[in-house]
């Protein structure tokens, strides 16, 4: 996860520069000046899970891998350096997960679980812009979201004993980032890097009460980074 933040603000800083060093011509002047505003984004997500544990001696390996992000963007300008924005929009991954309890059959049926996971998101953002500065300015974001996962199986009557692992179907998350806007000469583009965090437990456990899959585990929730690439 690291890795790919590290990766993902180089790659901000890179396009920041290649930015920095066009002719300064001031482009979309009034652009901000709509008190709303409409656009898209698509983009690429890293995602895994947060997990703790009730019993020491278990432990889940989570292989995180890459997904994509797209949805559509709608922005009400309260003022120049503030804006509120809906971003409704899917989230696709999958995870893999092995289980290292003691008391599970040591067989990859038994230990290994895919878990995809597509979500409808509906983020409510508030947006901190620094002024603008000729063609880009930068800015911090933050805020809550539905996520409405279309691949959680809650409802599922099979579970870990029948290779399901099942997850809840309505979460709500929080994510904070940040990027730079710059101004183009027919449209705005966005990139921003944003941390994506469950707020509430996924887990749907096991109908056995003492099943070694489910019992042994605290809290089970997303955690993930994003990169959109925002067009107005």
């Amino acid at each position: 996860m690291n890795k790919s933040f590290l990766c993902i603000v180089s790659v901000l800083f890179f396009i920041s520069n290649v930015f920095a060093q066009k002719d300064r011509v001031e482009n979309l002047p009034n652009k901000d000046k709509k008190k709303i505003h409409y656009g898209y984004y698509l983009g690429i997500n890293k995602k895994g899970f947060k997990v703790s544990y009730e019993i020491d001696n278990s432990f889940v390996n989570v292989e995180e891998k890459y997904g994509f992000n797209i949805g559509l963007v709608l922005g009400y300008n309260i003022n120049d350096n503030l804006n509120l924005r809906l971003e409704p929009g899917l989230s696709s991954n999958s995870k893999t997960l092995t289980f290292s309890n003691p008391t599970i059959p040591d067989t990859e049926n038994d230990r290994v679980r895919d878990v995809p996971a597509t979500y409808f998101r509906i983020p409510l953002l508030l947006q901190f812009r620094t002024n603008r500065l000729d063609n880009m300015r930068a800015f911090v974001i933050g805020g809550v979201s539905y996520d409405y996962n279309f691949s959680s199986n809650q409802k599922n009557s099979d579970d870990n004993y029948d290779g399901e692992f099942r997850m809840k179907t309505n979460n709500f998350m929080y994510e904070v980032g940040l990027g730079v806007d710059f101004y183009l000469p027919y449209f705005k583009f966005s990139p921003s890097i944003r941390g994506i965090f469950a707020i509430n437990n996924e887990l749907v456990r096991d109908d056995n009460p003492s099943s070694p899959w489910t019992v042994p585990i605290d809290y089970f929730g997303t955690r993930g980074v994003f990169l959109n690439l925002t067009f107005e």
